[in-house]
Order: C-alpha cells, then sequence, then structure tokens
C-alpha cells in the first residue's frame, strides 16, 4: 500500500525527527499529493532542504502556534494523514510546567479536535520510550514488549506530558467523523534517538572538547539501552502511515501503541557517545563522577538548592534525580511486534547509521575548530 493521493501534515517538521519524515516522504512516496509542514518556525536551511526533494508533491511550509486552534483547523483542512511530531522535550526541567502542558498535552488534544472537525482519516503520534519508564525506583527492562507488566510511574513533568498526550491519541480512536469516516489513530514510542542533527549530541560533543576529546561518564557501562537511529524512526512513521490505509492491517493497528528501535548494539548512553565518535580520536572516562548511590543523593541536594533559590533566582541543577535513574537503568525493547503487525523493519544498519553519525559529528567538529580559529584572530 503506497500513500499516492494523500495529503499529508507533519507537525514538528522543522525539527531533528520531523525533518527527516518529510525528507523521507519526498524521497519514496512519488506520488504523494501534498505535504503540509507545520511548525512555529522553520529554518532557511530546512526550507531549502524541503524544496530540493519536492519533485512533483506540493509542499506547503505552514509556520504557526500549535496552541491556536484557528490556525490548526485551516492546516488540517483536506488533510488525510496527520503525523504529530512536535513536542516540547526536557530533560533537565528548564521549560515551564505550563508551556510544557500547553504545547504537548493541550496541543495535541487541540490538534485531534481539529483532526475530527476536519474529517482527518489517520493520525500517528510520535510518542517516547518515558512513557514507559524507567520509574523513579529504576525497575529494569531487558528486551520488554508491548505486553511487558511494568510500573510506569514518574514524577518528571515530560514523562507525564508525554503519558496524558499519547493516552488522548489512542482514546480519539474510533470516533465517528462528519463525513461518515471513522479516525484511526496510533504511536510509536521510539527508544533514544541518535544521528545527525541530534541537538543532544552536539551538547555532548561540546562537553568532550572542553575535556580535551574525552566523553565524560554519565551512565554506567552496564546500563544498556538500544538506541535507535533517527532514519529507522522516520521510516516507522512511513510504514505505519501506509499499514493504515489497509483496511485489515489498520484493524489490529489503531488504537495501538509500539515500541520502535533498530539493530544498534545495546550500551549505555555514555557508551554510545563514545562509539559514535572514537573513530575520531575520542576517549571516554572509565567510572562515573562518584558511586551511583551518592550521585542519586547529590542529585537531591541540587534539587534542594534549587528549590531553596526560587523565590530570588531561577538556577536548574545540572542533573536531577530523574536524569540519574533514566541515565543508568537497563532499559532494552524489541520491535517485533511493529515488525508483525506493519512490517517495520529498519532500513538503516547499524554500521551505515554509525557512519552517517560520525561523519556529521565530523563536520560539527570541524565547524567549532574554524569557529575558534576565526574568533582567535
Amino acid at each position: 500500500m503506497s500513500l499516492a493521493g494523500v495529503s499529508c501534515l507533519v507537525t514538528g517538521a522543522g525539527g531533528f525527527l520531523g525533518q527527516r519524515i518529510v525528507h523521507l516522504l519526498l524521497e519514496e512516496e512519488k506520488e504523494l499529493a501534498e505535504i503540509r509542514i507545520l511548525d512555529k518556525t522553520i529554518s532557511y536551511e530546512a526550507r531549502r532542504n524541503f524544496t530540493k526533494f519536492q519533485g512533483q508533491t506540493e509542499v506547503k511550509i505552514l509556520e504557526g502556534d500549535i496552541r491556536d486552534v484557528t490556525f490548526l483547523h485551516s492546516a488540517c483542512q483536506g488533510v488525510s494523514l496527520v503525523i504529530h511530531t512536535a513536542s516540547i522535550i526536557d530533560t533537565l526541567g528548564l521549560v515551564e510546567k505550563q508551556l510544557l502542558w500547553e504545547v504537548n498535552v493541550k496541543g495535541t488534544q487541540l490538534l485531534l479536535d481539529a483532526c475530527v472537525g476536519s474529517n482527518v482519516q489517520h493520525f500517528i503520534y510520535t510518542s517516547s520510550i518515558e512513557v514507559t519508564g524507567p520509574n523513579y525506583r529504576g525497575d529494569p527492562i531487558c528486551n520488554g514488549d508491548e505486553d511487558t507488566a511494568y510500573d510506569s510511574t514518574s514524577g518528571f513533568l515530560y514523562a507525564q506530558s508525554k503519558t496524558l498526550a499519547e493516552k488522548s491519541v489512542l482514546k480519539a480512536n474510533g470516533q465517528a467523523l462528519k463525513d461518515g469516516g471513522i479516525f484511526l489513530t496510533c504511536a510509536l514510542r521510539s527508544m533514544y534517538i541518535f544521528g545527525e542533527g541530534s541537538l543532544f549530541l552536539q551538547y555532548h560533543l561540546d562537553k568532550s572538547l572542553l575535556n580535551k576529546n574525552v566523553h565524560l561518564r554519565f551512565s554506567r557501562k552496564e546500563a544498556l539501552v538500544n538506541p535507535v537511529y533517527v532514519g529507522n524512526v522516520a521510516w516507522a512513521h512511513i510504514q505505519v502511515a501506509k499499514a493504515l490505509r489497509n483496511p485489515e492491517k489498520a484493524k489490529h493497528i489503531s488504537g495501538h501503541f509500539y515500541y520502535i528501535s533498530d539493530d544498534t548494539p545495546h550500551m549505555s548512553y555514555a557508551d554510545l557517545n563514545y562509539e559514535l565518535t572514537k573513530e575520531l580520536g575520542f576517549g571516554i572516562e572509565a567510572n562515573l563522577p562518584m558511586p551511583l548511590t551518592l550521585l542519586y543523593y547529590f542529585a537531591i541536594l541540587l534539587e534542594i538548592l534549587s528549590f531553596l533559590l526560587r523565590p530570588f533566582v531561577k538556577y536548574t541543577p545540572s542533573t536531577n534525580r530523574h536524569l540519574v535513574i533514566l541515565l543508568n537503568t537497563p532499559f532494552t525493547f524489541s520491535y517485533k511486534k511493529a515488525w508483525r503487525d506493519f512490517g517495520y523493519v529498519p532500513r538503516y544498519k547499524w554500521k551505515e547509521a554509525k557512519q552517517r553519525t560520525s561523519q556529521w559529528i565530523a563536520s560539527v567538529i570541524a565547524q567549532r575548530r574554524e569557529y575558534l580559529k576565526n574568533k582567535a584572530t
């Protein structure tokens, strides 16, 4: 089943994952009628890249706020497929709760309402592994799946916002549309996403450059996770979009969530950074800066300090309890159900994903060095 003749809206299309979804749609679905690219702001470089792959598919760029009801209803008119990647990602508590809730939770609900009111047939939500966990106790999971029992209780706002948004998406499945059709939804819970353009990779790379090309050991080596390449997450969105158009497959897919991983070797988050850069001459610290238990209590002290300073100044700690647990809990999941239900198979093997990402990192390092050289002169 192809997406021939489909008019598709991608939210968050100017972001890390959103851009890759749009690029793959333009490259692979030559008979796609239209792609509407929605984001609050879209860079000049992103605009140029979109038009470069355009071909015969019409590309419309829509800049606006996902909290704007009128804007959303206009954006959804005449669309049959919505891929919703727009979200505020916050691991440190940098974003005010109200803004996080308005975008991630309320914005998703407003978009769902606009879709139902505009007779949009299919809706795919980019969820997160943080909807599952790790929980506040740091209970591990090894090679889990969609049926794995787990206490997902989390006090972290980002995880809560993604959980509520996903529930809204899955609850909306099966609603009757005005034209007599049925609204079909599903959610994709991706693992930690790496690849070209990752802001998280850039952040850790900058830290490593300041540490004489040695990566900080912020997660213990045995805390195995399964990161996923951005191109494979984008590919999963396209595969499930095509499957939703097949009535037989849609019966099994709609109203459900799926874990999206790939064949990237299981390793800790810190070791992923090292694996992607070791051929560029980078090393990695052998141990955590302090024993894990002590690191957890140190994070508590930083949170207390932040709370005490709140009436006078906003101080955001460099770590917190949630982040310590997230980075140091073994947490891996299989993509077998996605393979069984809608034929998801990673498009990029680990060797290619690593090569592409490492080449991009090398270009970033070159840019950083050129900038420092020019600054010095």
